[in-house]
């Protein structure tokens, strides 16, 4: 997810009318939950276990020091801060999480008000519809 890519295995598929809820085990065991269309489902053939690999822009990545409650983001995943870079404003930061890394792309003053260094601990928040599928 974020700049990686990895193979990851869909577990459970609701499709509506619209829209359908896409449930991937990602390969270090966690589960994530995708939205996307019912056309982009029959687009990529997607039936109950089928390999995919889940993409997420690393804009589209929050973190947070720790897990969240009381809040509609689906993806809470764990993980441990590699490698932090700054500029001016922004801030590039690379989570490994079990199985697999993200890059989130956050504001500076976010890295430094949260303490972000390599080896901190954080929680990647994101929106299930900010995820995308595509065919492994």
């Amino acid at each position: 997810m974020g700049s990686s890519d990895h193979r990851d295995f869909e577990s459970a598929l609701t499709t509506g009318e619209a829209m359908a809820s896409v449930k991937v085990r990602l390969a270090g065991g966690q589960d994530i939950t995708a939205a996307i269309t019912a056309d982009a489902v029959k687009d990529l053939g997607l039936a109950e276990g089928s390999a995919v690999k889940a993409l997420v822009k690393s804009t589209e990545v929050a973190l947070a020091t720790g897990p969240v409650d009381g809040i509609s983001i689906r993806n809470q995943l764990a993980g441990s801060v590699t490698d932090v870079s700054t500029g001016g404003a922004m801030g590039s930061v690379k989570v490994s999480v079990e199985g697999g890394e993200l890059t989130a792309a956050v504001t500076k003053d976010a890295v430094e008000d949260l303490g972000l260094k390599a080896g901190s601990s954080v929680v990647a928040l994101i929106k299930s519809t900010e995820i995308s599928l595509a065919s492994a």
